[in-house]
């Protein structure tokens, strides 16, 4: 049997960069006046499968936060490596003051259910509308009800074709994808 190493304490507030890296997602919202907004998420995760529940984690402080409670519809958005370049970058700026999909010459497609958009550069969508509302200190928790999902033809069936998409995963300030696939 293998040697076990000695663990070392971590500071309470470091203690969630031990759950990285993380796969980053693009959340698209609407305002009432029906302009859209994208913010990357890593924090995201699936809560149930009947029904199909996916929660995400969004600060208090951003423009989503506010759209996505009123409005109770979002767009979980998965983009690939070639987006890579304007994650941080979408995150930077508010959608109060900048049209993202303009800013960042992204493609707003209609969703099937909600009005949220797509984004025509991601690779899968998933289309959803709020189920309940935690919130978590200095973040909210949106649970949505999976309403609709898409993704590219040749790319999924049952499972993501990995020799085909790289996900991008994010390690607090860096990125990194999907590599070889390891049994």
């Amino acid at each position: 049997m293998s040697k076990i190493p000695e663990k070392i304490n971590i500071k309470l507030n470091l203690a969630t960069r031990l759950l990285y890296p993380r796969p980053i997602v693009l959340i698209t919202s609407i305002n009432n006046l029906g302009k859209p907004n994208i913010i990357p998420v890593a924090w995201i995760m699936p809560t149930s499968f009947s029904p199909p529940l996916i929660a995400i984690s969004i600060a208090l402080t951003r423009h989503s936060h506010k759209l996505i409670k009123e409005s109770r519809e979002f767009v979980i958005n998965i983009p690939t490596k070639e987006l890579v370049n304007i994650i941080d970058l979408l995150g930077s700026v508010s959608g109060k003051d900048v049209d993202k999909f303009k800013e960042f010459n992204l493609t707003a497609l209609p969703a099937k259910k909600v009005k949220p958009p797509l984004i025509g550069e991601c690779i899968a969508h998933i289309e959803c509308k709020v189920e309940s509302i935690l919130d978590t200190g200095d973040h909210t928790i949106f649970v949505g009800r999976v309403v609709a999902a898409m993704a590219d033809k040749d790319i999924f069936e049952t499972d993501y074709d990995l020799r085909k998409v790289k996900i991008i995963l994010r390690h607090e300030k860096r990125y990194l994808t999907t590599g070889d696939y390891i049994i």
